[in-house]
Protein backbone atom coordinates (compact mmCIF):
# COMPACT_ATOMS: atom_id res chain seq x y z
CA UNK A 1 0.00 0.00 0.00
CA UNK A 2 1.58 3.35 -1.38
CA UNK A 3 2.15 5.95 1.57
CA UNK A 4 -0.04 8.58 1.84
CA UNK A 5 1.42 11.90 3.51
CA UNK A 6 -1.28 14.01 5.71
CA UNK A 7 0.28 17.20 6.95
CA UNK A 8 -0.81 18.56 9.71
CA UNK A 9 -2.43 22.17 8.91
CA UNK A 10 -2.98 23.18 12.88
CA UNK A 11 -6.27 21.57 13.36
CA UNK A 12 -4.67 18.32 15.01
CA UNK A 13 -5.84 15.86 12.55
CA UNK A 14 -6.08 12.38 14.00
CA UNK A 15 -4.26 10.82 10.61
CA UNK A 16 -1.59 13.33 10.42
CA UNK A 17 2.13 11.88 9.86
CA UNK A 18 4.24 14.84 8.72
CA UNK A 19 5.10 18.57 9.37
CA UNK A 20 5.43 19.41 5.96
CA UNK A 21 5.20 17.64 2.35
CA UNK A 22 7.32 17.84 -0.02
CA UNK A 23 6.59 21.40 -1.46
CA UNK A 24 7.40 22.87 1.93
CA UNK A 25 10.89 20.29 1.91
CA UNK A 26 11.61 21.89 -1.78
CA UNK A 27 11.38 25.58 -0.55
CA UNK A 28 13.30 24.54 2.50
CA UNK A 29 16.06 23.15 -0.16
CA UNK A 30 15.98 25.77 -2.15
CA UNK A 31 18.18 27.68 0.36
CA UNK A 32 20.12 25.32 1.44
CA UNK A 33 23.58 24.78 0.34
CA UNK A 34 23.80 20.59 0.81
CA UNK A 35 20.51 20.03 -0.53
CA UNK A 36 21.69 17.74 -3.40
CA UNK A 37 20.16 14.32 -1.77
CA UNK A 38 16.96 16.27 -1.34
CA UNK A 39 16.76 17.71 -4.62
CA UNK A 40 17.55 13.90 -6.47
CA UNK A 41 15.16 11.89 -4.59
CA UNK A 42 11.77 11.01 -6.18
CA UNK A 43 8.61 13.13 -4.79
CA UNK A 44 7.22 9.18 -3.19
CA UNK A 45 10.78 9.28 -1.54
CA UNK A 46 10.58 12.58 -0.55
CA UNK A 47 7.49 11.90 1.17
CA UNK A 48 8.31 8.51 2.98
CA UNK A 49 11.87 10.89 4.17
CA UNK A 50 9.46 13.58 5.60
CA UNK A 51 7.03 10.68 7.48
CA UNK A 52 9.89 9.54 9.12
CA UNK A 53 11.72 12.97 9.77
CA UNK A 54 7.89 13.40 11.87
CA UNK A 55 7.92 10.41 13.87
CA UNK A 56 11.57 10.66 14.80
CA UNK A 57 11.49 14.73 16.00
CA UNK A 58 7.95 13.09 17.61
CA UNK A 59 9.57 10.39 19.24
CA UNK A 60 12.68 12.86 20.72
CA UNK A 61 11.27 15.11 21.35
CA UNK A 62 9.00 16.35 24.60
CA UNK A 63 7.76 19.86 23.46
CA UNK A 64 6.95 22.71 26.20
CA UNK A 65 3.30 22.55 26.45
CA UNK A 66 0.94 19.89 25.93
CA UNK A 67 -0.98 18.59 22.86
CA UNK A 68 -4.37 20.40 21.67
CA UNK A 69 -6.63 17.21 21.23
CA UNK A 70 -6.04 13.67 22.92
CA UNK A 71 -6.67 12.45 19.67
CA UNK A 72 -4.07 13.88 17.53
CA UNK A 73 -1.69 12.10 15.22
CA UNK A 74 1.15 14.37 16.42
CA UNK A 75 2.21 16.10 19.08
CA UNK A 76 1.33 19.71 17.56
CA UNK A 77 -0.30 21.84 17.49
CA UNK A 78 -0.28 22.23 21.06
CA UNK A 79 -1.23 24.52 24.24
CA UNK A 80 0.76 26.59 26.31
CA UNK A 81 3.88 25.77 24.49
CA UNK A 82 6.01 29.18 25.52
CA UNK A 83 7.88 31.00 22.62
CA UNK A 84 10.39 32.56 24.05
CA UNK A 85 11.40 35.09 20.98
CA UNK A 86 7.40 36.39 21.18
CA UNK A 87 7.39 39.78 21.57
CA UNK A 88 4.79 40.37 23.60
CA UNK A 89 6.38 38.39 26.66
CA UNK A 90 7.68 42.05 27.83
CA UNK A 91 3.68 42.60 28.19
CA UNK A 92 1.90 41.60 31.36
CA UNK A 93 -0.69 38.62 31.15
CA UNK A 94 -3.52 41.69 31.94
CA UNK A 95 -2.52 43.82 29.26
CA UNK A 96 -1.90 40.61 26.17
CA UNK A 97 -4.64 37.74 26.44
CA UNK A 98 -2.57 36.07 23.24
CA UNK A 99 0.03 35.31 25.90
CA UNK A 100 3.53 34.26 25.43
CA UNK A 101 2.43 31.26 23.50
CA UNK A 102 2.76 29.94 20.03
CA UNK A 103 -0.40 29.78 18.28
CA UNK A 104 -2.48 26.71 18.99
CA UNK A 105 -4.06 26.20 15.74
CA UNK A 106 -0.27 26.14 13.55
CA UNK A 107 2.83 24.13 13.54
CA UNK A 108 5.56 26.23 14.08
CA UNK A 109 8.02 27.73 11.38
CA UNK A 110 10.83 25.97 13.55
CA UNK A 111 9.26 22.34 13.57
CA UNK A 112 8.20 22.53 9.71
CA UNK A 113 11.74 23.29 8.89
CA UNK A 114 13.50 20.85 11.38
CA UNK A 115 11.01 18.25 9.50
CA UNK A 116 13.09 19.40 6.65
CA UNK A 117 16.03 19.15 7.36
CA UNK A 118 15.79 16.03 9.23
CA UNK A 119 14.02 14.69 5.79
CA UNK A 120 17.07 15.37 3.97
CA UNK A 121 19.50 13.62 7.23
CA UNK A 122 17.03 10.40 6.51
CA UNK A 123 17.50 10.70 2.79
CA UNK A 124 21.35 10.26 3.14
CA UNK A 125 21.76 7.90 5.86
CA UNK A 126 19.29 5.65 8.31
CA UNK A 127 20.26 7.40 11.27
CA UNK A 128 18.01 4.79 13.38
CA UNK A 129 20.69 1.97 12.44
CA UNK A 130 23.10 0.62 14.99
CA UNK A 131 26.54 1.80 14.43
CA UNK A 132 29.43 -0.06 12.65
CA UNK A 133 31.14 -1.85 15.42
CA UNK A 134 28.30 -1.57 18.00
CA UNK A 135 30.00 -4.35 20.82
CA UNK A 136 33.73 -3.87 19.81
CA UNK A 137 35.48 -2.79 22.70
CA UNK A 138 38.40 -3.35 21.19
CA UNK A 139 40.05 -5.24 18.07
CA UNK A 140 43.57 -6.47 17.30
CA UNK A 141 45.30 -8.00 14.87
CA UNK A 142 49.00 -9.55 15.57
CA UNK A 143 51.69 -7.14 15.20
CA UNK A 144 50.50 -4.03 13.78
CA UNK A 145 46.30 -3.01 14.03
CA UNK A 146 44.78 -2.13 17.07
CA UNK A 147 40.86 -0.83 16.62
CA UNK A 148 39.25 0.55 19.47
CA UNK A 149 35.69 2.33 19.38
CA UNK A 150 34.38 4.45 21.70
CA UNK A 151 30.68 3.62 22.02
CA UNK A 152 30.14 7.04 23.24
CA UNK A 153 30.99 8.43 20.11
CA UNK A 154 27.71 8.07 17.72
CA UNK A 155 25.73 9.99 15.32
CA UNK A 156 22.56 11.47 17.11
CA UNK A 157 19.56 10.29 15.37
CA UNK A 158 18.15 13.69 15.44
CA UNK A 159 20.91 15.64 13.75
CA UNK A 160 23.22 18.78 15.43
CA UNK A 161 21.73 21.19 12.82
CA UNK A 162 17.29 19.80 13.84
CA UNK A 163 18.13 19.80 17.11
CA UNK A 164 19.03 23.52 17.31
CA UNK A 165 16.45 24.54 15.37
CA UNK A 166 14.17 22.56 18.18
CA UNK A 167 15.92 23.55 21.41
CA UNK A 168 13.45 26.57 22.24
CA UNK A 169 10.16 23.99 21.43
CA UNK A 170 11.30 21.83 24.04
CA UNK A 171 13.71 18.97 25.46
CA UNK A 172 15.72 16.59 23.57
CA UNK A 173 14.78 12.89 25.14
CA UNK A 174 18.34 10.99 25.79
CA UNK A 175 18.30 7.57 26.61
CA UNK A 176 20.78 8.11 29.47
CA UNK A 177 18.75 10.89 30.99
CA UNK A 178 15.20 11.14 31.60
CA UNK A 179 12.71 13.52 31.79
CA UNK A 180 9.78 14.15 33.62
CA UNK A 181 7.20 17.12 32.86
CA UNK A 182 6.68 19.10 36.24
CA UNK A 183 2.89 20.31 36.99
CA UNK A 184 2.41 22.58 39.82
CA UNK A 185 -1.40 22.35 41.33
Amino acid sequence: MPLILVKEDGTGKVDANSYANAADGDAFHDGHFYASAWNAATAPNKEKALVMATRLIDAYYQFHGWKRSNVQGLQWPREAAIDPDRNDLRLSALENNLGPYFEEDRVPKAVIDATCEMAREVLIADRTDAPDGEGVAQLGVAGSVNITFDKKDRQPVISQVAQTMLSKLGTLIRAECGAAKLVRV
